[in-house]
């Protein structure tokens, strides 16, 4: 993996420097980091990205998890891409219903965070499943993005990590609760209908480019929001 327009390979401490964050005036970075194809798909055949990735992206993905306090996720990706916990990571599963998959109910106690609302169908299980200390309540009936930031800093999590899905991070953007949008466009076109990495009502969020990173064919790159 290079940087483009240059040699050589980019080493772990060459791609932790390259992804160094810049916390904003809460004192938190929240970067997204989301992979799609040359055509725009965020899926593969199977409806997964797990369709389209490849080494150079898990090497990215794995990379950005160990830079992070939390992960953020939607529990809709959550549930198809047979999600567990986050490897020593706190994981904070975004539901508006309250409904997660029955893999992270059953993990060990803080490994996982359900945000979701008052009103959620789902919360009395997930009380009961993961305890009262490890759910947030941000809205009545729809997620207060701009709360769940709030609550994460207070939590002491600086460095934020969402994954997905591209309705939550449509949702994000639409509030301005993200810093910085990564992206890895795998050189392959899948066509059909599929998912792009954001989802429902438009929202027009201007980004600035900070890095590029190639590494056969495939291009990794970092996109702040402009503010």
């Amino acid at each position: 993996m290079s940087a483009t327009g240059q040699t050589g390979d980019v080493d772990d401490a060459g791609l932790a420097q390259a992804y160094a964050a810049e916390p904003a005036a809460d004192g938190l970075w929240v970067r997204v980091n989301m992979i799609a194809s040359l055509d725009g798909s965020a899926q593969g055949e199977d409806g997964v990205t797990d369709g389209i990735n490849n080494a150079a992206d898990k090497r990215v993905f794995h990379a950005l998890r160990s830079y992070a306090d939390v992960v953020v996720v939607g529990a809709g990706t959550a549930r198809a891409e047979n999600y567990g916990p986050a490897d020593g990571t706190p994981l904070v599963v975004v539901s508006r219903t309250g409904e997660i998959n029955e893999k992270l109910l059953a993990a060990p106690r803080g490994s996982v965070i359900l945000a979701t609302v008052e009103h959620a169908a789902g919360l009395p299980a997930a009380r009961a499943a993961l305890g009262d200390e490890n759910v947030m309540i941000l809205g009545g009936y729809s997620i207060d993005f701009t709360a769940l930031r709030r609550e994460l800093a207070a939590r002491g999590w600086t460095q934020v990590l969402g994954e997905g899905g591209p309705h939550v991070l449509r949702d994000l953007l639409a509030v301005d609760v993200v810093d910085e949008l990564c992206l890895t466009i795998v050189p392959r076109v899948v066509a059909g209908d599929h998912l792009r990495i954001v989802e429902g009502q438009p929202i027009d969020v201007a980004m600035d480019p900070v890095l590029l990173l190639e590494e056969e064919g495939t291009l990794i790159g970092r996109w702040r929001v402009r503010r």
